[in-house]
């Protein structure tokens, strides 16, 4: 733990550099310190990203914070300045900023953070969770989150999972191009739904961003959008209208190009998906706000088109990821992304 502290002052991911003065006591002390600064806590079987917390909050309630609560994976610690806590990501060296790059035998997954500004989810987004279980754990200000999009490079082909927002500031392109991938490699969109922070990069000036690309969907989510009214399913249309020749749909279960299975979420949206590569899930937005729902799946949010199959299917989803000791990859994780196993 120490020597994680110490990786802390120089690491490019961190916003702490102060290590000298801790002046920490044992290793006891040290997982106070991490606890306090943005822990990754044990809850349900993964280690999530919490609200900062006061030392002196937390050294009231040793018997609550047990040293046993905490672990830290390879490399990984957390630092705060202020609400946000910034995980250090323990990916590839010299990721680019809004970058971390996970490795799986011969793939490689790679967290995209879309969003130029700092985002939170707004409380009143979650309007099923009790004021006092919000309080506990510090979230009365919002949820950190991100809007994310994710790389996976496979001997077959690359896929990109998602396409962000596709506003003028989204960094989705900008970012692709440090890593060194231009739009025309990549070989594969998988959509895990469609909503505008997801399709919202696919096309721009009436034109696709990937020219290259082949598309897959959910049958069942195209199906349930196309039955939509025109002012709620238009950006849905022109994508997939601009993609028409290269469109293909799925069901829950196939296994598509690269090896990469679909498995059906629903709730969310009709036909949302998340997907499995390796020992990877890339989730979609299976949780909005992982600091709330990690513990509490019961807890959906009110974009959640059923509420109730949402909070069934996050559980169903989470357990499956926990039994299996996947990697969690979510849309709307707070930065880097990733929740990962115990």
């Amino acid at each position: 733990v120490i020597e994680l502290l110490k990786q802390l002052k120089s690491s490019p991911h961190s916003l702490f550099c102060k290590f000298e003065e801790l002046q920490l006591e044992d290793v006891e002390e040290a997982l106070l310190y991490l606890s306090a600064i943005g822990v990754l806590k044990l809850e349900g079987g993964f280690l999530i990203l919490y609200n900062a917390m006061s030392i002196q909050r937390i050294k009231d309630n040793k018997a609550r914070y047990k040293q046993d609560d905490y672990r830290m994976l390879n490399g990984m610690a957390a630092a705060s300045v202020s609400f946000a806590a910034v995980v250090s990501c323990a990916g590839q060296k010299g990721d680019p900023d809004g970058t971390c790059t996970l490795k799986d035998g011969d793939v490689t997954l790679t967290w995209i953070q879309d969003n130029a500004e700092e985002r939170f989810m707004e409380r009143t987004l979650f309007p099923d969770a009790p004021d006092t279980l919000v309080e506990s754990l510090g979230l009365q200000d919002g949820i950190p989150s991100t809007v994310s999009v994710f790389l996976a490079v496979t001997p077959d082909g690359m896929i990109l999972f998602d396409t962000g927002l596709g506003l003028p500031d989204s960094r989705m392109i900008s970012s692709l191009k440090a890593l060194g991938v231009e739009p025309e490699d990549i070989g594969y969109l998988y959509l895990t739904h469609f909503h505008g922070d997801h399709i919202g990069g696919m096309v721009k000036d009436g034109a696709a961003v990937f020219p290259e690309a082949v598309v897959y969907a959910s049958r069942e989510e195209f199906d349930a959008w196309m039955a939509m009214p025109a002012q709620k399913n238009a950006l849905v249309r022109e994508a997939m209208e601009v993609y028409r020749d290269r469109l293909h749909f799925f069901m829950p279960g196939d296994t598509l190009p690269c090896g990469v299975l679909a498995v059906g979420a629903p709730g969310h949206t009709p036909g949302h998906t998340v997907y499995r590569l390796g020992q990877f899930i890339v989730a979609g937005d299976l949780m909005h706000g992982v600091a709330l729902q990690m513990g509490h799946p019961e807890i959906s949010a009110s974009y959640d088109m059923d509420p109730e199959e949402a909070a069934r299917t996050r559980k169903i989803i989470l357990e499956y990821a926990a039994d299996s000791s996947l990697v969690l990859a979510g849309m709307h994780f707070p930065a880097p992304a990733f929740i990962f196993p115990e």
